[in-house]
């Protein structure tokens, strides 16, 4: 894995420091803000491959500019954050994070979990020559990365499209949650399984016209495409 781009939005200098000389030694290549309209200007004129986003900025609340780089950026957002609320991490799986911190934290975690997040592979396929899925009235476009449900084109999350991906190269095929991890997330992820559940409730969500459910839950074992 080569160096990626970084932009840490961080207003106290402490943990900005310590972030950046993490993930400087990592070989990452680091840029910083203080505001989240500071964060929007370099946002306009570089494309990070990974956002290491606070929460709590003095001129608003980090979860409202991961919602918007959500709708305008592929990058990676890894929220660090005082605010070890459930609700919080909740909220921001909900809104696209692909990965929730709070401080105070291991500058050796978050670098492992960076290049957890960079290990995952963006485009998604199952066999070569494969360019489209369907699961009944879905249809998966593997190259665009875009979905069609009937008349309806839902806009997937990467974390959504990936997990999507994985269930239905083996439809009506049980998938563990550690196996979601391990295909979505990476193997060197570092967390606990629920975000599975919080991504895959999102999911539904967006693909799901009524009942059954396109994804079926296999309590206390995991998740499986209907066929």
């Amino acid at each position: 894995m080569t160096g990626a781009q970084v932009l840490v939005v961080e207003d106290a200098a402490e943990y900005a420091q310590l972030i950046t000389a993490a993930l400087r030694q990592d070989g990452h290549t680091v840029s910083g803000a203080t505001t989240i309209e500071a964060a929007r200007t370099r946002l306009r004129s570089t494309t990070p491959d990974v956002v290491v986003l606070d929460l709590t900025l003095p001129d608003g609340d980090g979860l409202d500019l991961c919602q918007e780089i959500r709708a305008d950026s592929d990058a990676y957002v890894l929220m660090l954050t005082g605010r070890d609320d459930e609700v919080d991490k909740l909220v921001g799986f909900r809104l696209g994070a692909d990965d929730y911190m709070t401080k105070p934290f291991s500058p050796r975690e978050l670098a492992a979990r960076v290049r957890a997040l960079l290990s995952r592979a963006r485009p998604s396929g199952g066999g070569v020559d494969e360019a489209t899925r369907e699961l009944g009235p879905i249809r998966i476009d593997l190259s665009a990365r875009t979905i069609q449900v009937g008349d309806r084109e839902p806009e997937l999350t990467k974390i959504e499209f990936d997990l999507l991906d994985a269930l239905t190269k083996r439809p009506g095929s049980v998938l563990t949650r550690a196996q979601l991890l391990d295909s979505v997330w990476g193997e060197n992820y570092i967390g606990d399984d629920h975000v599975v559940d919080v991504h895959i409730a999102n999911l539904r969500k967006k693909i799901d016209d009524g009942n059954p459910s396109h994804i079926r839950t296999v309590r206390g074992v995991g998740y499986a495409a209907n066929i």
